[in-house]
């Protein structure tokens, strides 16, 4: 039934490239026991295997990242979020999956103008005072062009690209099927929740995809930052001149810039934003021939990343150079806001004792977090326990500047994949974003202290959760769920007792290896049947074949040499039906 659905006449031309990409790279067993080239080959799309083994001398990673290139836009906004996955993947694909680069060649003009002036609302040219119609940046999904605003404002208008929605529409249901196949079929794979990760992909992809939303993370970034100083106290006066000519409708937050969004332009397909001039993060060349002090822009990065994380729980989740500027005055400009994190009150305090935990060489409280994080999954305590105390000892002693909190929690994601714990998603976008943004602070400053720089800020937060005003605003929450839930008692226990009386009280088991135990006795259930409904038809054609009168075909009734016929169809079925369910059992 899966496959069946899958080849729906919308998703077919789509599931023919996808399957063929495979293929080219040597994953075409991966296609054949899938069994989606016989439902290829019978709707007439031959695929050629000669050339299966074409590119399959790669290592596999590379060949996987290779693949996910050549698929498009979805697969490489999946590839991106598996680099975020270090709890399930080794560095090697990690690595591998990073080089993922959402870069295209762009459209033409001619191509995008007619969507743009239906969701601006009239011609470009008629709506800037000057429009450029080569592009500035061309991604999978949507390329840049700069214009210019009557005011003389430069701005950068992103246009999604024409036509990509249905695509990314297909390779979703095909990516949500295919996982439900492989959490039905693959234990091992189970505990690290396939659908779940794929419907988080999807979430995020369809905010992606709805530039409108990616602005409103863009401005409530913005608003987090209103009144924000950092702790550099030797910045302020050296951003004290800049930050009265920040951009009118910023909040104004010295050292730190966000683009202000034009929102009478903006919409699902289209956003005009502030053109950022500044450095871009991969060019430390040109911020040292500026005279930008690189030591404050790594401190002052990490305290605003920090900031995001530890206090607002809503974080740029891509930090990397290329959605970073540098601007003058020390400044720090971040873009690009379609992939964010939200981590809710309870999770930033587990990640705020996971990361107190290693900076302190806490075991303990490393273990209580990760068991915490394990939620139903089957953990052996006693081993993970012994891991993270080994884990923890080998820092023992180490000073605070020497310990790199990036090869901390990639050594502690190791000890997750051994253990078979999935990050819950939330976390796995973070913990990628910690590694990032220490990677980048390492270039701006070979002695960045990341740990020394988290240190201040995670206890400083710790301590606001036990402060008199927070425990009063915790215990009134917790007081008016305590009665709510006894307001609620009486009716609970009425419903239930009415539903006994009524003899309509159930308990729901859902176990399932009696399932699959299930979906057995119920194809054993069909083959029975069909066998019987066989023998029947072969007994009463023999029978109406003895019978005189009645129409005739060659010789023989009609009435006789039809059921014979059904019955030899019926046999065919059933040897068939046979042979496939016992070579699923030898796999």
């Amino acid at each position: 039934m899966l496959w069946q659905t899958l080849i729906a006449a919308r998703d077919l031309e789509r599931l023919h490239e996808i399957t063929s990409v495979l293929i080219r790279y040597g994953f075409g067993d991966i296609v054949r026991r899938m069994g989606m080239s016989n439902v290829l080959e019978r709707a007439g799309r031959v695929l050629l295997w000669k050339h299966a083994e074409e590119l399959a001398h790669l290592e596999p990673p590379a060949r996987v990242r290779r693949a996910l290139e050549e698929l498009g836009p979805t697969f490489i906004k999946l590839g991106q979020v598996l680099a975020t996955r270090v709890d399930l993947f080794e560095p090697e694909w990690i690595a591998e999956f990073g080089k993922l680069q959402d870069s295209a060649p762009p459209l033409p003009y001619a191509d995008v103008q007619q969507q743009l002036a239906e969701d601006l609302g009239a011609r470009p040219e008629e709506i800037f005072a000057a429009f450029d119609p080569e592009p500035l940046a061309a991604a999978s999904i949507a390329q840049v062009h700069r214009a210019r605003l009557e005011d003389g404002s430069a701005v950068v208008v992103k246009v999604r690209r024409p036509g990509i929605r249905p695509v990314i529409e297909a390779d979703l249901r095909w990516l949500m099927r295919l996982a439900a196949l492989i959490e039905s079929e693959s234990p091992e794979l189970r505990n690290f929740h396939p659908q779940e990760i794929v419907r988080q992909f999807e979430q995020s992809l369809r905010r992606e995809l709805d530039f409108g939303s990616e602005c409103r993370n863009a401005e409530r970034i913005a608003e987090n930052f209103a009144g924000y100083t950092d702790q550099d106290s030797a910045s302020r006066s050296a951003t004290a001149a800049v930050r009265d000519s920040a951009p009118s409708g910023l909040p104004a937050a010295p050292g730190i810039v966000i683009p202000r969004v034009y929102w009478q332009w903006t919409g699902e397909r289209v956003c005009v934003q502030e053109f950022i001039d500044g450095i871009p993060g991969r060019d430390l060349a040109a911020a040292d021939r500026t005279g930008l002090d690189r030591k404050m822009l790594a401190r002052r990065g990490a305290h605003a990343v920090l900031k995001m994380i530890v206090e607002d729980g809503f974080f740029h989740a891509d930090p990397h150079p290329g959605n970073v500027f540098y601007l003058p005055g020390n400044r720090i400009a971040f873009i690009d806001f379609g992939m964010v994190g939200r981590l809710t009150e309870e999770r930033r305090d587990q990640m705020i004792r996971l990361m107190l935990g290693l900076v302190r060489q806490e075991s303990a409280c490393v273990a209580d977090v990760l068991l915490d994080w394990s939620g139903d999954s089957t953990v052996d305590e006693g081993g993970l326990i012994l891991d993270i105390q080994t884990f923890v000892d080998q820092y023992h002693g180490v000073p605070l500047k020497r310990l790199s909190l990036g090869a901390m929690l990639t050594d502690l994601t190791a000890i997750l994949r051994k253990h078979q714990i999935a990050l819950p998603p939330d976390l796995s976008l973070l913990i990628k974003a910690f590694i990032t943004l220490e990677g980048m602070g390492r270039e701006l400053d070979p002695d960045f202290d990341m740990a020394g720089e988290a240190l201040p800020m995670l206890e400083q937060s710790l301590r606001a959760r036990y402060t008199p005003a927070a425990l009063i605003k915790r215990g009134w929450r917790s007081a008016g769920e305590m009665l709510a839930l006894i307001a609620d008692l009486p009716h609970d226990l009425s419903r239930l007792l009415r539903a006994a009386r009524r003899g309509r009280l159930e308990i729901h088991i859902d176990v399932t290896h009696l399932k699959h135990v299930g979906n057995q006795l119920d194809g054993a259930a069909n083959r029975l049947v069909i066998g019987i409904v066989v023998a029947a038809l072969i007994i009463g054609s023999s029978i109406v074949m003895t019978v005189p009168g009645g129409p005739t075909l060659l010789g023989l009734p009609v009435f006789g040499l039809t059921g014979f016929l059904g019955a030899a169809g019926g046999g065919v079925w059933l040897l068939l039906s046979i042979v496939k369910s016992n070579r699923a059992d030898r796999e």
